[in-house]
C-alpha cells in the first residue's frame, strides 16, 4: 500500500490561521471529524498555547478522494489563560476522541472562549485574551485506515 502524494490531489498541504469567527468556520469545516487521542492534545501553559496533533479528513477544495485520505494536522491556540475538559480522561493517551467542530464563544474586548466539541459529549475549552488559531498540515496525506468517510446518519 502506498501513500497519498500531495502532488497527486488537489493543493498543498494546508497553513491556516483564524483570527475571527467567520475564519473560525473554515477551520471547523476542515477539522470535522479529525481524531485524536488525549495524548495529541498539550497544554503549554508557559506560552500560553493549546496544541492539538489531529488525524483530519482532507476536504479541501470540497471534493472526497476514494479512496478517503487523511492528514496529520497541527492545531494551535494561541493567548490561552486556562483550559478546561469534560469527558477526556488525562490519563488516557490511547482512547480515540472524534472532533465535531470548533467554536468561538466571545467574551468582552475580543476576550473569550474556543471551545473544540468531541462525539459522545467530550469538549475541551480554552479561555483566551483573543482569538488566535491555526491549522497547519505536517505530514503528507495517507489513505484512512477505514477506507471511508465518517458517517453522521441514523
Amino acid at each position: 500500500m502506498t501513500d497519498a502524494r500531495f502532488e497527486d490531489a488537489g493543493g498543498g498541504p494546508l497553513n491556516l490561521g483564524a483570527m475571527d469567527p467567520e475564519d473560525l468556520q473554515v477551520l471547523s469545516a476542515l477539522l470535522q471529524d479529525a481524531v485524536l487521542t488525549a495524548g495529541d492534545i498539550s497544554w503549554q501553559k508557559r506560552h500560553r498555547r493549546l496544541a492539538l496533533l489531529v488525524n483530519r479528513v482532507r476536504r479541501e477544495d470540497g471534493v472526497h478522494t476514494v479512496p478517503p485520505e487523511r492528514v496529520r494536522a497541527l492545531v494551535s491556540v494561541e493567548n490561552v489563560q486556562a483550559v478546561a475538559s469534560q469527558g477526556v480522561a488525562r490519563g488516557d493517551g490511547e482512547t480515540v476522541l472524534s472532533l465535531l467542530s470548533v467554536q468561538f464563544e466571545p467574551g468582552e474586548e475580543g476576550a473569550g472562549f474556543v471551545v473544540f466539541t468531541l462525539a459522545g459529549d467530550g469538549a475541551l475549552r480554552a479561555q483566551v485574551e483573543a482569538l488566535e488559531l491555526r491549522l497547519r498540515d505536517v505530514t503528507r496525506p495517507y489513505r484512512a485506515v477505514s477506507g471511508k468517510l465518517p458517517d453522521h446518519e441514523g
